[in-house]
Parts: structure tokens; C-alpha cells; sequence
């Protein structure tokens, strides 16, 4: 079976020949198959490009006249790019993207045949799409959704498809996608950090967060991949010995990039320019065969599709370099997983970064207000980010090889830290002298100078402050990023219309506006505190300092996603508009669900290779010794008397491990019967599942590793750690 491999391989080396095309410069390809602000204005009219301008910037509705005219424009640009079809782009609750493609094709009523796209078509569908997760919204015999035009994400042309970025939304007009609730969180920090905003500066009329995603994942040979059916059917390995050499010595991350890979990554920055992803940075990750790609931040919204977009180009681009692309977040046991930290910050209208600190004391003092405002957010919903988080395969990853740990905690570094306990130690809630304002202000003036030689970076925290932004660490690599920011934007919202009321209202009792929000402000950092973590959080000093803080310290996915259906979640999302309490309870039961039928998958596909491909190999080498022994015994007595103890001694233990492969999968199709039949409810079997059918998949892969060190390499019959991690 090894010699089958390794010709494969070289095969295939043969005819994928390594080079780079000559490509054109990147100013001339960027955004060539995105429907621009520039586009738009090139084929809409004076009038109808200044009234949509104005809606995109500011809000309002879309007429039938303008969504014509709109539609008009965008079908006459996608057809002279060679686009034949067109479709609505949404993504729904299973963390895809979903696209259902209609030809510009018309028939007239003498039978002529012309190219057609309205406003109606543009601005609003029916899709159906009744398949997708909906935890109890919409019933399988009702199946009208529709889905509307979100013109916040510009339409763009993949594979010869004008894709229009939607919204998704069932016939009652409850949320079935990440889009419509992120829209909502979206509008609601820009309206609540501009009335922060204006506490120092008038001018600010808008404020919208800002998102840089790093997405790190795994490029596996295509043949290799073929070879393994745990990574073809649920993204990871669910067996396999480590590698005698994997990431021990650091000499991937950051190495030199391979020639195929190479080759694979100009292709995929190209096709992500084109529809305007600004990808960035690329680089080899810790792990072997581990990479990242990094855009250049940009508003949320467009980040969130981008980032959907990217791993589906990511998959297809490839397929032509005849590799496969892992997005699990741990496909091999024992090194590196892969996440998507999400990069976040707040923006004004003036240019200005609120995570960033400022030139003087006032702008300082800003930058302060919405440091703090975010990590008593973190405080107050830790569980509720977390929940937003885990899945099947976060749970894997969380709490080692570098991933952060399950417990939420801030990072903000010694130099901030020690700006919290200084102004918490000097502000007080009586009368501040001129001198103690005067002290104050120029600490805080101090800002600047201290953030120039920034404190490191802790890799073990979840949620960590990197000079002018928060670095939400804990996201997935496979995750929709509109998860994580719901939670967050909504979160940071609800914080600052806190600080807002609570400053506004010492103002009202005569308290200046300064010495009101220092108040304030000392307040929350000394509330903040419980959250705030400056070490090592894989220690067991943490997690015991967590629990005594009252943090939330569940480690499993569904122990965490509980957090979506306490109050303190009912409060912040229905109490603020965002989800509808039918909503969230639904996104609740997917996500449940989704984890229910992964772990289905995982321990079927497990069962299926154990009995039919591990037990099989290990019983016909067995046979192979059994051989030899008699052999040994019966032409050479005297050798057998020498070595014939050891190998008994290895048909034996093969059989202890064949034994006990065979009882404990028995045990675990039990346990998914009982789990099936007792519980209708498919929150309380996937509770089931986690608890009696996940303890099993652990114990039978220690069996078959350790059986894959005794088998004949010949005969073993999947690729190994040290052929999947070192193909490139």
C-alpha cells in the first residue's frame, strides 16, 4: 500500500509542473470583477448614482424606479464581463455560503429570446431554501424564505455568476442567516459609540467597526487526501500517530515557502483581488503544512463576506494545484490547530480609531473610555463569547498548542494595565483638586509615548488588546465571522449606552462633564478587573483564579452554548433588538444540532474504518507472525527458543488491541442507539452524544495508534501523520 502512495505522489510531481504566470499588475486586476462605487457611477446616471450613494451612506429605502435602474447597470456590467447567470448570495445558519443560479435568459411572447434583470429580481427573492438549518422557525411543507439585497456588499462575478450579497429571511420575517442580526449589531455600536463620541468631539456622525481576519488552515496532497476517508468525510483525522519529527524544532513558521505552495498562493491573491479581498500577508504557520492568509482591514459587514468568500475560492484554487484545503480547526492530533482571529476596532467618520490612542489627554481619555467600555463587554458576556465560539471542532483545538483557552479573559498588557490601576487609584468618587486633574491628565497625555514600545503579545488569551485593536483569538478557522461579531458589536453597544447613561446622569446631578466620565470610568475598570488576565492561561492556577472570579469555566461545546438561552443573553440580544427571542432560540438548537450530527458523523465514520480497514490489516499481519512463529518453531527450533517469546508476545498484544477495538466500537453503536431512541429532542441528544458517545472515539483511536506502530508500513492501509504533514 506504501509503494501504491509514494507512486502516486511522484506521478504526480511529474505532471503539476511548478510556475508562476506572468499576472497583471495588481492595480489593474484589483476589484475587476466587483460592481464598484466607480462602476456604478460609470453606468448609472447622475441622478440615480447620487441617490443610491446617499442610501448606501446614510440608510432609507430603495424605490422601484432606483432598484431598476440599478439592476439595469449591474447586468449590463456582468454581461460584458461574460456573466450568464446571476443569483442571490447568503449565508445561512450551517456557516456556508448558499447561491441558487438563475440565467438572465427571458422569453418574449414572440417566442425572442433577450437578457433580462429587474429591480424586483434585484432587490428581493424567493428561494425556498427550506433545507437549511432553521431550528423550528419554519416547518419542512412551509417553504417560502426570501432573500433581499444587502447594498452594503458590493454584487461581484464568481465563475461567470453575478452573485448579489443578501440577507435571508424566513416568510414571517425572523432571521435565517448570520447577515441580518450582524446588520442590526452593526447599526447599533455605530449609533451607540457616536453618542459616546460626542462627549469629545462634535463632529463624528458615524462610527463603523472594522474587521481584520487571519485565516490560518492546512494544504494536504489531493492523493494523499483521496487515501483518507476521516478527512474527506469529516475534516480531520480521527486516528493517526504522530509524526516523529512535526513542529518540535520551529522550522516551518515563517520558512520559506514551497514551490507548489507558492505557486497556489499567487493564484489564490489573484483570484481574491479581482473580487477586491485585500489580501495581504501569507505566510507558513507553526505547524507543517499550516499557512495563513491576512486582508487589510475593512468594515465589518464586507470583512464577514469576504471571508466567506475566500474559503470557497481557497477550495477551488486548490483543486488546480491538486491539493486540498483543511479548514477544521484540528485535523491532526497533537500539533497546531487552526483559528481565525478576528481583528476589531471602531472607526469614526473623522478618521479616527477609537482603540487607538491619541496625540493629547482628550483624545487619550477617549481612546480610555472605549478601551474599558470593551472589556467590561467582555465582562459582562464572557459566556455569551464563548458560546458564539465553540463547536465540535473548537473543542478540539481550545486550550493548547497555542489556542487559547476556553476561559474569556482580556489581555491588555503591563502598560495599560498598570494606566487602569493608576486611574482607579487617583480618581475617587469625591471632588477632584486642580492638581489631582492636572496629574491625571498627564498620565493619561503618557499614553502614546508608552504605546510606541507596545507590550508583547500573550498567545494565551482569548481576547487580547494589540496596540489599536482587540484580537478576538478564540474564532475558528471553519467559523462564519458573523458569529463572533454579533456577539461582540452588540455586546460593546449595550456597554456604551451604559457608560453614557451612567455619565450623563452625574452631569444632570452637577458633576463637570471630565470629572463625570473619570467616574465613570474608574468604575468600570474597577469592575473590569475579574476580567482582566495577564498570564500564562494554560495554567491550573488560571482556571482555579477563574472560577474563584466567577468566570465561566466550561470546557465542553455544549455546556458553553447554554449561555445563548440565559437571561443575561435574552436581555442583550431581544432587549436591543437584534434577534427575536424565537430567534435565538433557534440559533441555540442549530448550533446544537450542527454539533449532534457532526459527532454522528465522526464516530460512523470512525465504526466504519475500524471494522472494515484497521481490524482487517491488523488480523492479516498477525497472520503473518502467526506464520513466522511456526516457522521459527518448526525449521529453526533453536532460534524460536531464542525470539519465539517475542513475537507470541506481539500476536498477543495485537489481539488485546483488536479485542478491545471491536467492544469499545460495539459499545459506541450502543450508546448512539440509546442516545437516538431516548431523547426526540435534539438538544438533550446531543448532550447525550457529548457525554456517553464522544469518551468512546478517544479510546478507540488510542487502540488503533497503537496499533499502527506494530503493523507492517506495507500493509497499513492510510496515509500517516509523516505523509500528510511533509507532502507539499
Amino acid at each position: 500500500m506504501a509503494k501504491i502512495r509514494f507512486s502516486a505522489l511522484e506521478e504526480l510531481a511529474g505532471r503539476v509542473p511548478v510556475e508562476r504566470k506572468q499576472r497583471p499588475r495588481l492595480a489593474e486586476v484589483y476589484g475587476a470583477d466587483v460592481f464598484t462605487m466607480e462602476k456604478m457611477r460609470h453606468y448609472l446616471s447622475v441622478e440615480a448614482f447620487r441617490k443610491l450613494e446617499k442610501i448606501m451612506s446614510e440608510g432609507g429605502a430603495i424605490d422601484r424606479t432606483l432598484a431598476d435602474q440599478v439592476a439595469a447597470a449591474m447586468k449590463a456590467w456582468a454581461v460584458e464581463k461574460g456573466a450568464t447567470h446571476y443569483t442571490h448570495w447568503f449565508h445561512p445558519l450551517n456557516g456556508a455560503t448558499a447561491e441558487k443560479h438563475d440565467s438572465f435568459i427571458d422569453i418574449l411572447k414572440d417566442g425572442e429570446v433577450i437578457e433580462a434583470f429587474d429591480g424586483k429580481l434585484l432587490v428581493q427573492q424567493e428561494p425556498d431554501a427550506s433545507s437549511f438549518p432553521n431550528g423550528g422557525i419554519r416547518n419542512t411543507f412551509e417553504a417560502r424564505g426570501y432573500t433581499a439585497w444587502d447594498p452594503g456588499s458590493p454584487a461581484f462575478i464568481n465563475n461567470n455568476t453575478l452573485c448579489i450579497p443578501t440577507v435571508f429571511v424566513a416568510y414571517t420575517g425572523e432571521a435565517l442567516d448570520y447577515k441580518t442580526p450582524m446588520l442590526k449589531a452593526l447599526s447599533l455600536v455605530d449609533k451607540a459609540a457616536v453618542d459616546v463620541c460626542q462627549y469629545f468631539d462634535k463632529d463624528v456622525r458615524k462610527v463603523i467597526a472594522t474587521l481584520g481576519w487571519e485565516q490560518e488552515y492546512f494544504l494536504i496532497d489531493a492523493a494523499l487526501f483521496n487515501a483518507r476517508p476521516d478527512l474527506k468525510l469529516c475534516g480531520r483525522t480521527l486516528m493517526g500517530h504522530s509524526a516523529a519529527k512535526d513542529q518540535q524544532l520551529e522550522d516551518h513558521y515563517f520558512g520559506a515557502i514551497p514551490e507548489r505552495v507558492n505557486a497556489f498562493m499567487d493564484e489564490l491573491e489573484y483570484e481574491c483581488h479581482r473580487l477586491g479581498i485585500p489580501a495581504k500577508t501569507r505566510h507558513n504557520e507553526c505547524a507543517p503544512n499550516q499557512f495563513e492568509l491576512a486582508p487589510i482591514f475593512e468594515e465589518a459587514n464586507l470583512a464577514v463576506d469576504h471571508n466567506q468568500l475566500l474559503m470557497s475560492t481557497m477550495k477551488r484554487v486548490a483543486r488546480h494545484h491538486h491539493f486540498r484545503v483543511l479548514l477544521h480547526e484540528k485535523p491532526f492530533k497533537g500539533i497546531n490547530g487552526s483559528g481565525k482571529h478576528n481583528n476589531w476596532s471602531l472607526l469614526t467618520d473623522t478618521g479616527v480609531n477609537l482603540l487607538s490612542p491619541g496625540k493629547n489627554p482628550k483624545s487619550n481619555m477617549q481612546f480610555l473610555v472605549f478601551l474599558v467600555a470593551t472589556t467590561k463587554a467582555v465582562l459582562e458576556h464572557e459566556a455569551l463569547l464563548k458560546a458564539c465560539i465553540v463547536s465540535l471542532g473548537n473543542e478540539h483545538r481550545l486550550g493548547g498548542d497555542e489556542a487559547p483557552p476556553v476561559i474569556m479573559s482580556v489581555f491588555l498588557g503591563r502598560q495599560l494595565d498598570s494606566i487602569l490601576d493608576e486611574i482607579e487609584a487617583k480618581v475617587s468618587s469625591r471632588k477632584m483638586s486642580p492638581d489631582e486633574k492636572t496629574e491625571l491628565k498627564l498620565n493619561v497625555g503618557k499614553i502614546p509615548e508608552i504605546m510606541r514600545d507596545n507590550t508583547d503579545r500573550n498567545r494565551t488569551s482569548p481576547f487580547a488588546f494589540t496596540g489599536n485593536r482587540f484580537e478576538f483569538r478564540a474564532v475558528g478557522s471553519s467559523a462564519n465571522c458573523g458569529g463572533a461579531m454579533i456577539v461582540l458589536n452588540t455586546a460593546v453597544a449595550e456597554q456604551l449606552m451604559a457608560f453614557k447613561r451612567e455619565t450623563d446622569a452625574l452631569i444632570e446631578k452637577g458633576v463637570k462633564k471630565d470629572e463625570a466620565i473619570f467616574q465613570t470610568l474608574r468604575k468600570y475598570i474597577i469592575d473590569c478587573k475579574k476580567i482582566r488576565f495577564e498570564g500564562n492561561g494554560y495554567s491550573k492556577e488560571w482556571k482555579e483564579e477563574a472560577m474563584r472570579r466567577g468566570l465561566s469555566v466550561d470546557s465542553d461545546c455544549i455546556s458553553a452554548l447554554k449561555a445563548y438561552m440565559a437571561p443575561k443573553a435574552l436581555k442583550l440580544f431581544v432587549g436591543n433588538g437584534i434577534f427575536t427571542e424565537r430567534e435565538l432560540e433557534a440559533r441555540f438548537e442549530i448550533k446544537n444540532e450542527i454539533y449532534l450530527k457532526k459527532l454522528q458523523i465522526e464516530s460512523r465514520v470512525l465504526g466504519d474504518l475500524a471494522l472494515n480497514h484497521i481490524i482487517p490489516t491488523a488480523i492479516a499481519y498477525q497472520n503473518t507472525l502467526i506464520g513466522n512463529v511456526k516457522g521459527l518453531k518448526e525449521i529453526l527450533p533453536d532460534m524460536y527458543a531464542e525470539v519465539g517469546n517475542v513475537q507470541l508476545e506481539s500476536i498477543k498484544e495485537i489481539s488485546r488491541h483488536i479485542n478491545e477495538i471491536r467492544t469499545l466500537v460495539g459499545d459506541m453503536t450502543e450508546a448512539r442507539k440509546v442516545a437516538n431512541n431516548t431523547y426526540v429532542n435534539e438538544v438533550e441528544r446531543a448532550e447525550a452524544y457529548s457525554a456517553t458517545v464522544r469518551p468512546y472515539m478517544e479510546k478507540i483511536r488510542y487502540h488503533i495508534d497503537k496499533l499502527e506502530l506494530m503493523v507492517d508500513d506495507e500493509m497499513w492501509p492510510l496515509p500517516k501523520y509523516r505523509e500528510l504533514l511533509f507532502s507539499k
